[in-house]
């Protein structure tokens, strides 16, 4: 079994509808994330995180490169949840659980 590579902080991005928060907490993660749920609106920095995770997965990476990519292409697509907006570091109640992903016509 692969190590999940976990991060030292997680990234929130916002999926699916306003106000739906999931915490990216590792490599794997991204991932998965990256490749089924990802806003249509991708670039050169969603192909390039894949990219690093898939480095970072097979051990020629860090975990801290694959969450820079990670911010970098969540920026690009509009989905990061920068943390000002967090109370207290925290997300709000209608966050999804960990590991569930929206449903919906996401790609």
């Amino acid at each position: 079994m692969m190590d999940n590579k976990p991060f030292e902080k997680p990234v929130v991005v916002e999926l699916g509808h306003v106000g739906k928060y999931r915490e990216i907490r590792s490599t794997q993660e991204t991932a998965e994330c990256l490749m089924t749920v990802w806003p249509l609106n991708r670039g050169p920095r969603h192909r390039d995180a894949l990219d690093t995770c898939l480095k970072v997965l097979e051990g020629y990476r860090s975990t801290a490169d694959a969450r820079r990519a990670l911010v970098e292409a969540a920026k690009e697509s509009d989905v990061l949840v920068p943390e000002e907006r967090l109370s207290d570091g925290r997300l709000p109640e209608d966050k999804l659980p960990e590991g569930k992903l929206p449903q919906g016509k996401l790609h």
